[in-house]
């Protein structure tokens, strides 16, 4: 039973991955609108920068939640 319980504790914690890649990516989105109407920059520059960041931080998020499950086994 015990082996079965860590086996759905793996699932629950893939399952939520995409929503907290949805979620850093949505905040670093609207972080860079934000800033490129408080600063009036044409062109979304900052929103691209800060977006593109947020992804790179949303993709290291999933790796390094994906190593500590495989070091659970």
């Amino acid at each position: 039973m015990n082996s079965n319980n860590k086996q759905s504790n793996k699932w629950l914690a893939l399952i939520n991955i995409p929503f907290q890649m949805g979620l850093i990516i949505f905040f670093g989105v609207m972080l860079g609108q934000w800033l490129d109407e408080k600063y009036k920059i044409e062109g979304s520059t900052l929103t691209i920068i800060v977006s593109l960041l947020a992804v790179f931080l949303a993709l290291y998020n999933v790796i390094q939640q994906v190593n500590k499950l495989n070091k659970d086994k």
